[in-house]
Order: structure tokens, then C-alpha cells, then sequence
């Protein structure tokens, strides 16, 4: 694996899934790999749980993660080519991820959509430009379209649970549901574009997604996903349900409706197949999901989350074994 920025960089999705689930096993049996390794974790908007689970997971393969948080502790950096820096940008990419290649054996960069134009966000200029100039593989800690890392995940989340139910799975694959949730703000499409991709490229999975009229996605990541606007219908025999807000993306970046009836709830539940619940979180209570599913037995929130650190180790591990 040279990077990771989305599915598209990924051979063998099954086989990261069996590696992750033997580094939740064995978490040091690799250890060996990155001694003597850096790695830079920059970020151009806050984290909690993407930061620190990849920080665990280098110090799981023996290597040294350096964070830097671009946009409080550094210069302000300039993306775009041929700029006249004239304005409150210091210090062009250009000049600086070159350096950062010097500095680090893997960059992993986690940037943000302005979701305020469209053409912008969706060109991934950002992280683009690191890919360029920096000469060392990069990994995407979310970017302005797409989460790969919380995606691969979510599979390991799902196979782990089909694999401790096999016989409610033995003859057919399981239901996924990502269905949209209200939200008091707008957010980026990124974790349902990038859920979409892997689900669908996965094909471990029937996929269907639920959202109100307007809240289409790109069809570059949704084809292939049967699209519902009934929720009710939708969850029908559903295994796993994803709950997950999202801004429109034709009216780029906007909310139309917050309409409370769209939030999951156990009553909900009783058209499903006993469904597990997801969430990549941080998530609004009784709002997006009800306290009633986070904390009762549908919810595989918590173990998802902690996910987090088998899926960052095997992306850094098959990126360190191809540089070997």
C-alpha cells in the first residue's frame, strides 16, 4: 500500500479485515515493524478519537507519532498554485510538506470541507497537495469528502459481529442501513460518502440508504446502494443500521429540515432483524440518536470506536511492510 486516501487505494478489503481483528487479538505481534519510524499526525481541524487511536496504533507497531495541529500551532498554509501571498496565508505547501517529508517515514493529515463551495471541497485540493510535495506516503484522517479510516472500521465492525452470530449469517449476507439522523448544524457528507464507497465496493453486504428528499449523496460513492426515502421501510429485516447526519449536496452544504422523527429509536428498532446500531460519533443525544439505542443492546457504538485502533495499526502496517 503506497497511501491511503480512500477505497480506491485498498486491494483486498477482507484481508485488512482479518489482519485488524488479529491485531485486536495480538496487538504487538508486529511490534517490530516501525522501530525507528516517524510518523506525522497534522491536523487542520480538531479530533479526539481519529487522533488517538492512531496514535496507539503507531506506538503498537513500535513507532514514534509526532501530533502537530496545523491550524493553532503552526503558520497558516497556502494550497493553491501560482498564489500571490499577500493575504493571511505565511507559507506555501510547496515549501512545507517537502520539509515534512524530511521530518517523517508517513504523513496521515486530517483536514475539513469549507461546505461552502462544492467544486472546491470535492477537487481535495488539501490533501492533494500534501500528496504531491511531501515524497513519503500519506494516509487521510478524514478529508473534506471522504473518512477511509472510520469506513474500514465500520467492516471490521460488521464482520466481527457476523462472525460472532455465524449461523444468523450463514446463508445470506446482512442487511446495512445508513439512514440520515437531524442535526442541529450542517456536517460534511464525508463518513456517509466514504461508508457508501466501502460498503458497496465490499459487497459483503445488501446496502440500502434512507434520507429525506434533497439529501441525495454523490452517486460517485452511493451507486450501486438501493436509495429509500421511507425510513420506516428502509429498516424493514435491516442487521445493521448506521445512523449518521449529512448537509445537502446538490444545494451544497445547507439543512432543510431538522424534522426530530428521522432520530432512531427503539420503537423503530421492531421492524429490524434484532439490528446492531453504529455511529462514527461524536454524536448529539436525542438528537441524532436517543439516549434509549445508545445505551441499550442494539448499540455497537462503543466497541465501533474502539475499532478505531486495529483499522489505523493494519493501514500503517501494510504501508511500513511496502516500503520495506
Amino acid at each position: 500500500m503506497q497511501q491511503f486516501i480512500s477505497v480506491n487505494d485498498v486491494t483486498n478489503i477482507n484481508a485488512l479485515v482479518k489482519k485488524a481483528l488479529a491485531y485486536k487479538l495480538n496487538p504487538f505481534m508486529d511490534h517490530h515493524l516501525g522501530k525507528g519510524k516517524r510518523i506525522g499526525l497534522l491536523f487542520l481541524n480538531p479530533s479526539l478519537r481519529t487522533r488517538l487511536s492512531t496514535q496507539v496504533a503507531a506506538s503498537n507497531l513500535g513507532m514514534e507519532a509526532v501530533v502537530f495541529n496545523v491550524d493553532k500551532e503552526g503558520w497558516a498554509l497556502e494550497f493553491e498554485e501560482g498564489a500571490i501571498m499577500s493575504g493571511t496565508t505565511a507559507e506555501h505547501i510547496k515549501d512545507a510538506a517537502p520539509i515534512l517529508g524530511q521530518y517523517f517515514d508517513i504523513l496521515a493529515i486530517r483536514t475539513f470541507p469549507s461546505l461552502k463551495n462544492r467544486i472546491d471541497d470535492y477537487s481535495e485540493m488539501y490533501i492533494t497537495q500534501f500528496i504531491k510535495y511531501a515524497g513519503v506516503p500519506v494516509v487521510s484522517l478524514e478529508s473534506a469528502t471522504l473518512h477511509p479510516l472510520q469506513s474500514l472500521t465500520d467492516i471490521i465492525t460488521i464482520q466481527e459481529e457476523v462472525n460472532i452470530q455465524p449461523e444468523k449469517f450463514a446463508f445470506r449476507k446482512p442487511k446495512v442501513v445508513l439512514t440520515w439522523a437531524p442535526h442541529v448544524k450542517p456536517l460534511p457528507q464525508c463518513v456517509a460518502n466514504s461508508f457508501a464507497q466501502w460498503i458497496n465496493t465490499w459487497q459483503g453486504a445488501s446496502f440500502v440508504i434512507t434520507h429525506p428528499q434533497d439529501y441525495e449523496l454523490s452517486d460517485q460513492f452511493t451507486r450501486g446502494a438501493t436509495i429509500m426515502h421511507n425510513q420506516d421501510a428502509a429498516l424493514k429485516d435491516a442487521d445493521f443500521v448506521y445512523v449518521k447526519n449529512w448537509s445537502t449536496y446538490n444545494d451544497y452544504g445547507k439543512i432543510y429540515e431538522n424534522d426530530p422523527a428521522w432520530m432512531l429509536t427503539n420503537e423503530k428498532m421492531k421492524a429490524t432483524n434484532d439490528a446492531k446500531v453504529m455511529h462514527c460519533l461524536p454524536v448529539r443525544r436525542n438528537v441524532e440518536l436517543s439516549d434509549e439505542i445508545l445505551d441499550g443492546k442494539h448499540s455497537l457504538v462503543t466497541r465501533q470506536a474502539g475499532n478505531r485502533v486495529w483499522a489505523a495499526q493494519t493501514v500503517l502496517s501494510e504501508i511500513l511492510s511496502t516500503a520495506k
